[in-house]
């Protein structure tokens, strides 16, 4: 189901729903999801937008060594371009769960992973290289709305240096763009036991700018990615 998915056909995915609904919605997305988060934001399709530990575009430079060693699983065999890809335990643990015990750590692996799409990352490994990649942002759009950056402290995948340079990439836009670090976090961030701070976090933010019928916020709608 997930196999040879590429960023461009999740994102139009995205925009036919979004399409179907009778205000803009406000959109929240995590990992690749935050990286779609901002391509649907580009489009004009947000209201607010929350990036959370999100994946890299066309133009953020860094590559850490721990956003590599994450990755490693799926770009390490270039077969995987085409395939749905799990991950062990062990590269779970490294790549999501660094920042939480043992025990939770094994228990979010158990619950939550699942093999996913192994062309998004090669996309975005291969982005800076690429002048027609799917993996990019047009942070210039005035469109674009107001965004917010969420960055775990110890994440490994998506760690601080690509957050914020995708911010400074998205600063030029003339909406407002935001970026808070969260302590003592790792990848997991959205559905480890911290994650109502994650949550009360984007919220505040969205409740700052979305007034569906212009005088309140009862109403609104959301959309997440993950």
């Amino acid at each position: 189901m997930f196999a040879g998915k590429t960023i461009g056909e999740i994102a139009e995915h995205y925009d036919g729903i979004i399409g179907g609904l009778d205000k803009k919605p406000a959109i929240l997305g995590h990992s690749f999801g935050g990286l779609l988060a901002q391509i649907l934001a580009e489009r004009g399709l947000a209201s607010a937008t929350v990036a959370i530990g999100p994946a890299p575009f066309r133009g953020v430079l860094p590559l850490p060594i721990s956003a590599l060693k994450s990755a490693l699983p799926v770009l390490g065999n270039p077969a995987n371009r085409n395939r749905a890809v799990p991950l062990t335990y062990e590269q779970f643990r490294y790549g999501f769960a660094n920042a939480v015990s043992e025990d939770e750590a094994k228990e979010l692996y158990y619950s939550f992973s699942v093999p996913g799409s192994g062309a998004p990352l090669f996309q975005a490994a291969a982005a800076n290289l690429n002048p027609w990649t799917e993996a990019k942002v047009d942070s210039e759009n005035p469109d674009r709305g107001s965004l917010l950056f969420i960055s775990g402290e110890k994440d490994h995948a998506a760690p601080w240096a690509v957050a914020n340079a995708s911010y400074k990439k998205q600063q030029r836009n003339q909406g407002v763009t935001e970026i808070v670090e969260v302590p003592n976090r790792g990848h997991a961030l959205v559905i480890d036991s911290g994650w109502r701070e994650v949550a009360e976090t984007a919220l505040a933010f969205v409740q700052r700018f979305v007034s569906p019928d212009g005088t309140t916020h009862a109403g609104s709608h959301a959309a997440a990615l993950a």
